[in-house]
C-alpha cells in the first residue's frame, strides 16, 4: 500500500454550535486571577497617591507579565517568568521608540502588525503558554499611539521593568508555601487522565492521558534538584505510565485517590515501590532535554501563521484608520487575538472574541457612571475587571472578553477621562473589523505545510518506535536507554496528534492519512507498552493489582 498522501483537495466546514459553551474552570483559576490583581494594585495605588496615575499604562505593561508561567515549576517558572518580562520590555521598546520618531498612523500600523507577528510565532514557538502573545501584542499597540518623546522612553521603561520586577515577586512567592505545587498538580492530571482512559478506554481518551504524562514528566524534569518529594511525585507518574500501557491491569479508582490526594497539602502518596525497574526510570533524566526540537526547527512551521497574523492586523489597522478612528490598536490587537493552530479553531476563537467584546462594551456602559466617581474609584474598577478576566477567561474565552474589554476602555482613561459614547462607538468598530480582516487573513493565507508536518510526524514516530524496539530486543541495554527511549518515543507519539489535530483544522487542505495516523499511534502505544514489560514494570504492578 502506498504511503503517499492522497493531493485530493477539500473544504472543510467552519462550525457553528457550541462556539459559546461554558467548560468547567481550570483548576487554578483563582493563581493567575489573583496573581494579577497583586502586581497591578500596588504600582497603580502608588501612582495615584503621587497624582501621576497617567503612567500607570507603563507599570502595567510588567505587572501583566504575573499572567504567565502558572503551571511551571517554580525552577522553570523563575526562567520563564524573567524571558517574558524581557520580552514584555523588547516590545515596548520597538513601540515607545516608534512613536517617539514618527506620528504617521499607516507607519504605526504597520509597526505594530510586525511586532505582533513576531510575538505570535515566538510564543507559540517557546510554548510560553496562556495568555499566549495577545498581552504582548495589546501593550505594544497601545503603546504604539501614546504621545511620546525620545527622552521620555527610557524613564517609560524602567516603570515597565519595576512593574516586571514586582510580578516575578508576586509569582514566586507562593513557592515558599508550597514548593511543589505545579509538579503536584501535574501528576495529579496525569493519574486521572489515565484513569478515564483505564474506564472508557476510546482512542481520544488515550491520546488525552498520553499527553497529560508526557506534561508530568516534563514538569518534574524542570525542577531542578531531586528532592524526596520529586522522587515520589516520579513513581506515582510511573504508575500512570504503567496503567497506561496495561490499562487491564489497572486500578482507575486507586489513581484517582493518588490524584485527590496530590490535589490537597498533605504528604504526597508513596505507592508500593517497584523494585529496582524504578531506579532505571531516572537514567533518561539528563537525555530527555535533548528530545525537544531547537527552537529555529520550531519557528520553521509557523511561516504561515507568522503571515496571516502580519497581514491580518496590518488589514485591520489600516481599515480602522479608514473608518475614522485615531488610535486603532483594538483593531489589532483584535486581529491578533483570534490566530490559533488552523482556521477553524481561528474562526471559534473570532466568534468568541466579537460576542465578548460587544457585551463588554454594554458592561462598560453600565458601570462607566460608577468609575467616573474619582479616580479611586476609575483604579478599583479596573482591578475588579482584571480579576473578573482571568478567573472568567478559562470557561470559554467569550466570557473572559467581558471584562477585558471594559478594563482597556477605564485605562485608556487613566491619563484623562474621555466621553464614553466616543470610547464605545470606536470600540465595536474596531471589535468588527479587527476579526473580520483577521479572519480574511487566515483564510487568504493557506497552510499547506500542515500536510507535510503530518508525513514529517509520522517519519519521526516510526524512527523513535524502531530504536525503542531496538533497545527493548537489546539483551543488555545500555543504562538508561530503555528509559530515554521509551519517553522519547511517547514525546513523538504526543506530537503526532498535537500536527494531525492542528491540520485537521486548515480550510483547505488535502486529504489527511487518518488512517495512517491512527496505525502509527496504535503501533506507538504497543511499543510503549513493550517497554514497560522490558523494564519489568508491568509485572510489578500486574503482581499488585
Amino acid at each position: 500500500m502506498s504511503s503517499a498522501t492522497p493531493r485530493t483537495s477539500r473544504v472543510r466546514p467552519l462550525p457553528v454550535s457550541g462556539l459559546l459553551r461554558l467548560g468547567r474552570p481550570s483548576e487554578i483559576w483563582f493563581k493567575p486571577a489573583l496573581s494579577v490583581v497583586a502586581a497591578v494594585a500596588p504600582p497603580n495605588l502608588t501612582l495615584l497617591a503621587l497624582g501621576r496615575l497617567d503612567l500607570a499604562a507603563y507599570t502595567m505593561a510588567g505587572a501583566l507579565c504575573a499572567l504567565y508561567g502558572h503551571s511551571r515549576p517554580y525552577a522553570a517558572r523563575a526562567r520563564t517568568l524573567a524571558l517574558v518580562v524581557l520580552g514584555m520590555l523588547g516590545g515596548l521598546a520597538v513601540a515607545l521608540l516608534a512613536a517617539s520618531l514618527t506620528t504617521d498612523a499607516v507607519v504605526l500600523v504597520t509597526v505594530g502588525a510586525l511586532l505582533a507577528a513576531v510575538q505570535k510565532v515566538l510564543c507559540d514557538a517557546t510554548r510560553i503558554g496562556p495568555p499566549g502573545n495577545v498581552i504582548f501584542t495589546f501593550i505594544s499597540s497601545a503603546s504604539l499611539f501614546v504621545p511620546q518623546t525620545l527622552g521620555q522612553v527610557p524613564g517609560h521603561l524602567a516603570l515597565a521593568a519595576a512593574g516586571g520586577a514586582w510580578s516575578w515577586i508576586v509569582c514566586m512567592a507562593p513557592g515558599l508555601l508550597r514548593p511543589h505545587g505545579p509538579e503536584r498538580r501535574a501528576t495529579a492530571h496525569a493519574l486521572s487522565a489515565t484513569a478515564a482512559f483505564n474506564e472508557t478506554g476510546t482512542d481520544a481518551a488515550r491520546a488525552g492521558a498520553a499527553a497529560a504524562v508526557h506534561t508530568a514528566w516534563q514538569s518534574l524534569l524542570s525542577t531542578g534538584a531531586r528532592s524526596a518529594p520529586r522522587r515520589a511525585l516520579e513513581r506515582l507518574v510511573v504508575r500512570a505510565e504503567v496503567a497506561l500501557a496495561a490499562p487491564a491491569d489497572s486500578d482507575p479508582e486507586r489513581l484517582r485517590v493518588w490524584a485527590r490526594a496530590l490535589r490537597g497539602t498533605g504528604p504526597v502518596p508513596q505507592p508500593d515501590d517497584l523494585g529496582e525497574a524504578a531506579d532505571e526510570l531516572l537514567g533518561g533524566e539528563a537525555e530527555l532535554d535533548s528530545l525537544a526540537p531547537p527552537l529555529h526547527r520550531r519557528l520553521g512551521p509557523l511561516g504561515p501563521l507568522a503571515l496571516r497574523t502580519a497581514i491580518g492586523c496590518a488589514l485591520a489597522g489600516y481599515a480602522s484608520l479608514a473608518f475614522g478612528v485615531g488610535r486603532p490598536y483594538w483593531a489589532l490587537v483584535t486581529a491578533a487575538s483570534l490566530y490559533q493552530a488552523n482556521v477553524t479553531l481561528t474562526w471559534s476563537r473570532g466568534v468568541q472574541r466579537v460576542v465578548g467584546n460587544l457585551a463588554g462594551v454594554l458592561l462598560f456602559a453600565a458601570i462607566a457612571p460608577l468609575a467616573h466617581q474619582s479616580r479611586l474609584s476609575l483604579v478599583l474598577c479596573g482591578l475588579a475587571l482584571n480579576f473578573g478576566a482571568e478567573a472568567l477567561i478559562g470557561r470559554n474565552y467569550w466570557l473572559g472578553s467581558v471584562c477585558v474589554t471594559p478594563m482597556a476602555l477605564l485605562i485608556t482613561e487613566f491619563a484623562h477621562y474621555q466621553e464614553p459614547g466616543t470610547l464605545m462607538a470606536d470600540r465595536v468598530l474596531d471589535t468588527l473589523v479587527g476579526a473580520l480582516l483577521g479572519f480574511v487573513a487566515a483564510v487568504a493565507v493557506t497552510n499547506r505545510r500542515a500536510g507535510d508536518r503530518i508525513e514529517n510526524a509520522l517519519a519521526d514516530l516510526e524512527r523513535a518506535r524502531v530504536h525503542a524496539a531496538g533497545v527493548v530486543a537489546a539483551e543488555h541495554p545500555e543504562p538508561g536507554a530503555l528509559e530515554t527511549a521509551r519517553r522519547g518515543l511517547a514525546a513523538a507519539v504526543v506530537d503526532l496528534r498535537a500536527v494531525a489535530d492542528a491540520a485537521a483544522g486548515e480550510w483547505w487542505q488535502r486529504a489527511l492519512p487518518q488512517e495512517r495516523v491512527l496505525r502509527a499511534e496504535q503501533a506507538g502505544h504497543r511499543t510503549l507498552a513493550a517497554t514497560v514489560r522490558r523494564q519489568g514494570l508491568h509485572t510489578a504492578e500486574g503482581a499488585r493489582a
